[in-house]
């Protein structure tokens, strides 16, 4: 019985001790041990910054093709522009425009349907260039040329 309390004192001791060296701090740099400042040299001027340059051939304001997707099944979305899109599968849930581009959402028992129109030139109307399906339930991916089966009226 002796020996387990020795030995519990032993171990509160030692986590002590360990508790405690987390608080010893050390002197920051150019500072004396008593606390006095020690003399250091001062940077006349601020670093020089670095400030990162964009691609050579990135304009702002440029026009960039999009890339277009090249699916099986999915051919009669990829190239529509929203009003035969909305012909094919209805009203859209979701319709977000953001610059030139137009985001539809369709929804279906099935499926989600997200499909992404650009212009595919400057000034052009946009159309279907890629479409990501997913499940309503929980969000998991699946396949596009299932859902938009699925969808289709």
């Amino acid at each position: 019985m002796r020996r387990f309390k020795f030995a519990r004192l032993s171990i509160s001791a030692v986590g002590l001790a360990l508790a405690l060296s987390g608080c010893v701090t050390t002197p920051p740099a150019g500072t004396t041990a008593t606390g006095g400042e020690a003399q250091r040299p001062r940077p006349t001027s601020p670093p020089p910054m670095t400030v990162p340059t964009p691609a050579p051939s990135a304009r702002p304001g440029a026009f960039i093709p999009p890339r277009v997707m090249n699916l099986p099944g999915v051919e009669g979305v990829i190239g529509s522009n929203a009003a035969a899109l909305t012909t094919v599968f209805g009203t859209p849930r979701l319709q977000v425009r953001e610059g030139d581009a137009l985001k539809l959402q369709f929804t279906g028992e099935a499926c989600v349907l997200d499909v992404y129109l650009y212009p595919l030139t400057q000034g052009a109307e946009p159309t279907a260039t890629y479409v990501d399906a997913r499940r309503a339930s929980d969000g998991l991916d699946v396949d596009r040329a299932s859902c938009v089966a699925a969808l289709r009226r």
